[in-house]
């Protein structure tokens, strides 16, 4: 039932990268403004995090299957809402209650995927659901970009939706025991965390930190990526084929025997380690006027990615109990979609150019690598 999960995760991260490709163009198409059009992409990401904290406090109450049969169900009710747009308003409001209702999705997945997992083997497995959630960021935009040139924006989003309906279904049947044996365990094992107890824990405070700042540089690359390779003389394309480099080489360090190395050293250096190897390829990537040596660049982002997510997921499991775990995944990925947000808005608020963008986010993964490290030796 694991590969069940981890096949949720896949489509759920899915449902995000496809709209990359598509969402301006699909804004523009309806007569969407400039301003208006960046509240429809963002939209997205602001209610996602609204809905990653209620799944989280819901997912400790219910369980995470009845949080998952909703959030999959919802979600692709609200793809299908799409088809109805009309104009540039109605598309802000169904962006709104889509981020929502998707943002259920996540916590509650990891959050069963981590109470199944061994503790000696959590390390291995968040390196395995970060395989599916790296393939997600490869196949997804591709597949949009490509099938909404042939049909339209709104086919594609209909795809995705009938995935998530047919999941939601599918969940029903395989994942059912779950849901009873979330019931026999309510029964004697009650959780008194509260946030500000969250917030004094060493652990998740760095994990939480750590999903802020992984996303914070994703918000970068996705802004400044495409303006370095159009500055270069380059197809904006290429900027694709940039960022499935890195996919790429992620998605080998989960998979390949490299992955046990998670279980086997303390995430705090492992976290570290990777935030170094974004930082220094994120300042490379700034002095950089070759392609070709940004491939090489993108590949040490990819590894750095690599050695980042599973150490983070694991410093969050490390921290918690079962009982409360959801919670925590709540504020974990609402991190990660404020830190897109905030990536982003903070390098076009200051005006920055591309490789002013990548010294100053290489500088704070620096900077926060060396935090993590002093903090964990005091």
């Amino acid at each position: 039932m694991r590969l069940f999960v981890y096949i949720i995760i896949f489509f759920s991260f899915f449902d995000l990268f496809t709209q990359l490709p598509i969402m301006s163009p699909f804004a523009e198409s309806l007569g969407a403004t400039p301003f208006l059009t960046g509240l429809v992409v963002g939209m997205y990401s602001f209610s996602n995090t609204i809905g990653n904290i209620i799944s989280g406090f819901l997912t400790d109450k219910k369980g995470p299957f009845y949080i998952l049969i909703f959030g999959l169900f919802a979600s692709g009710i609200s793809l299908f809402l799409y088809q109805l747009v009309s104009e540039p308003m109605g598309l802000l409001f169904i962006r709104f209650v889509h981020g929502l209702v998707a943002g259920f999705i996540v916590p509650a997945a990891f959050t069963y995927s981590a109470n199944q997992t061994a503790q000696e083997k959590r390390g291995k497995g968040v390196a395995l659901s970060g395989a599916f959630v790296g393939l997600a960021a490869i196949i997804g935009p591709a597949m949009s970009g490509i099938v909404a040139s042939k049909k339209s924006e709104v086919f594609v989003l209909g795809i995705t939706g009938t995935i998530m309906l047919i999941l939601s279904v599918l969940s029903i049947f395989l994942l059912r025991s779950i849901a009873i044996k979330k019931k026999e365990e309510a029964k004697t094992v009650t959780s008194n965390v509260t946030i500000r107890d969250f917030f004094k824990r060493s652990g998740l405070v760095k994990a939480f930190a750590g999903a802020f700042f992984l996303m914070f540089s994703q918000g970068v690359l996705a802004y400044m990526l495409p303006l370095k390779v159009i500055h270069l003389g380059f197809d904006s394309k290429v900027s694709g084929l940039l960022l499935s480099t890195f996919g790429l080489v992620a998605i080998l360090v989960f998979i390949l025997p490299t992955n046990r190395i998670f279980d086997r050293v303390n995430p705090v250096k492992t976290l570290a380690l990777g935030m170094t190897l974004m930082g220094i390829s994120m300042l490379l990537l700034g002095q950089t006027e070759t392609l070709q040596i940004m491939y090489v660049w993108m590949g040490l982002y990819g590894i750095g990615f690599a050695f980042l997510f599973p150490s983070i997921n694991s410093l969050l499991i490390d921290s918690t109990e079962s009982s409360y775990r959801g919670k925590a995944y709540g504020y974990f990925y609402a991190f990660f979609s404020i830190g897109v947000v905030v990536g982003s808005s903070v390098t076009g608020l200051l005006e920055l150019t591309a490789n002013g963008g990548f010294l100053l986010t290489g500088v704070v993964l620096l900077i926060t690598a060396a935090l993590s490290i002093f903090i964990n030796k005091r």
